[in-house]
């Protein structure tokens, strides 16, 4: 798929054929409705996907999550092509790199996103749980529980689906991942550059004038917290960099069949 494929018009997807929509929104937010819309989203391009999806495909009413990463401004700009009022989720964990916050407020402005919301965790929790800052030197696991996963649940909650930046290149543990999937027992998440490689994403980025991640010169190809990221060689996977030398891959904010990935890559 390339840049230019993805950046095309969007004026001509209604007529692409699509599946018979589910009028119950709990029935399109069922598996067998994401294998439905991971079928005939195959041929589209990720604009198209988009477009669809917010038109009304999964069930509403839908939200972006955004890293502010490496990658996310490719995928922030296809939105914002096509509604810059799209609520954007940003998990703000209180321990990210202030080149990513940075980062954030330059991207919005410059994409004119209207609803980018800072999603921070729980300081009832973060007091209960992790005064001194340190929990992710004893359990990296429970530290993501309390600073992204949790957060972004409940952040989530008004919401039937969610918009995701994953792409198949990225490690091994995603190399399979669909186009559409569900995230729990009642909400669809999308993943419309699934099938990019890391030349589409550069591409396109060239294409559209789009700013680089400050980190990503430095060898830093996937950005999540401080304390548990650094940068990657040349010959490993982008996310070879995140919670390194442990056995964790994902944070737990993405499901596969409804259970959260737990897997070492």
């Amino acid at each position: 798929m390339s840049a230019r494929s993805a950046s095309a018009s969007i004026a001509s997807f209604a007529t692409l054929p699509a599946p018979h929509r589910p009028e119950d929104r709990a029935a399109r937010a069922s598996e067998t409705w994401a294998k439905a819309l991971s079928t005939a989203y195959e041929p589209l391009t990720a604009q198209e996907r988009l477009a669809r999806a917010l038109d009304g495909d999964l069930p509403g009413p839908v939200a972006l999550v955004s890293s502010f990463g490496a990658d996310s401004v490719v995928l922030l700009h296809l939105a914002a092509e096509i509604d810059r009022s799209t609520p954007i989720l940003f998990l703000e964990t209180e321990m990210l790199f202030q080149e990513t916050l940075d980062y954030q407020k330059r991207v919005a402005d410059l994409l004119g996103l209207t609803d980018v919301r800072l999603i921070h965790p729980s300081s009832r929790e973060l007091v209960a749980e992790d005064r001194d800052g340190a929990l992710h030197l004893a359990d990296q696991d429970a530290c993501c529980d309390l600073r992204k996963r949790r957060p972004l649940e409940r952040a989530l909650g008004g919401f039937g689906a969610s918009i995701s930046g994953r792409k198949r290149h990225q490690s091994a543990t995603r190399a399979d991942i669909a186009l559409v999937e569900t995230d729990g027992p009642h909400r669809l998440k999308l993943n419309p550059l699934a099938d990019w490689s890391a030349e589409d994403l550069a591409d396109y980025r060239k294409a559209a004038g789009l700013p680089p991640h400050p980190l990503v010169a430095e060898g830093f190809l996937s950005i999540g917290c401080a304390p548990c990221t650094t940068a990657v060689s040349q010959d490993e996977d982008p996310r070879a960099g995140r919670w390194r030398g442990a056995e964790k891959t994902e944070c737990g904010i993405h499901f596969e069949n409804g259970r959260i990935v737990r897997r070492a890559g």
